[in-house]
């Protein structure tokens, strides 16, 4: 037990994967695919995985680390959030309570994971009874919004997701409602900095369809340039005012914007996040 625990859920954006897992696979203990058995997203919607991919996984897995999930999480009678729920639950099962449980998406790529795994080894008191003591953690998320010409736009504001956690117990997503625990680490989230025909099919099949005004999104996205970026605001996909404004940085690949975007810069300064891990202590600490 207590071991560096890694999920992936895996649908239509599993060619990400091959960035996403060179990022995590050295430090982690075992990494577990969760694929639906009929290739069904939470939607309905049919997805193939083409056989080169999983000849991939073979070829990366020079420590036998990967393992594949494979059960039926599309159900017809659910929401697209509650069959995520029920997929995060299975995956978290099959990864084993008293370990640190890591969920990621295939789009999201973690920068110094060896900082973060060692974060969590200073926390693994945690583990000891994770049931009565159940935290999640939260580095920072740096979403990528759209490709231009010499680089990519970025919200200009990281936001927290909650990556890893004690106890499996989600409500929405990765989120338990129990005590956050901030870590500045940043995670690049590929997120809407897709083609047109990828956004479309990401907001038909996720778990937060519902809440989207597909048409209204899509014209701004369309809309905004290196050129004029600036002079736009309100950029989030459901409530536009979450994502105020965007910021730019140079390069095409994962290794050229990481290169060249500023960390000390972009996300909060350690000051900031101890007073954020102050209030949730305080905070959960009367809900005692």
């Amino acid at each position: 037990m207590k071991k560096i625990q890694v999920g992936f859920l895996v649908s239509y954006d599993y060619e990400l994967l091959k960035i996403a897992i060179p990022q995590i696979y050295k430090e982690s203990d075992s990494i577990f695919l969760a694929i639906d058995k009929q290739r069904k997203t939470w939607k309905g919607e049919t997805f193939e995985i083409r056989q080169d991919f999983f000849e991939w996984i073979k070829w990366i897995d020079v420590d036998f680390k990967i393992e594949i999930l494979e059960d039926n999480f599309y159900h017809p009678e659910l929401t697209s959030m509650q069959c995520e729920v029920l997929e995060r639950k299975a995956l978290a099962e099959k990864m084993g309570v008293g370990n640190w449980l890591i969920q990621l998406d295939a789009d999201e790529y973690f920068l110094d994971f060896k900082g973060f795994v060692d974060f969590l080894r200073s926390k693994d008191h945690y583990l000891d009874n994770p049931q009565k003591n159940q935290i999640q953690i939260s580095p920072y998320l740096i979403n990528l919004y759209k490709r231009v010409d010499n680089g990519v736009l970025y919200v200009e504001k990281p936001t927290k997701i909650m990556v890893a956690t004690n106890f499996p117990s989600y409500r929405i997503g990765r989120q338990t409602r129990k005590r956050i625990i901030y870590y500045k680490g940043a995670v690049l989230h590929e997120c809407i900095s897709r083609t047109k025909e990828e956004l479309e099919m990401k907001f038909n099949n996720w778990g937060h369809d519902t809440d989207i005004n597909k048409e209204e999104f899509l014209e701004k996205w369309e809309t905004v340039n290196e050129s004029n970026y600036k002079t736009m605001r309100n950029f989030f996909y459901m409530e536009p005012e979450k994502w105020k404004k965007l910021a730019f940085v140079k390069g095409s690949s994962f290794n050229e914007i990481e290169k060249n975007l500023d960390f000390d810069e972009v996300l909060p300064s350690g000051f900031y996040i101890w007073k954020k891990n102050f209030g949730q202590w305080f905070k959960h600490l009367t809900k005692k």
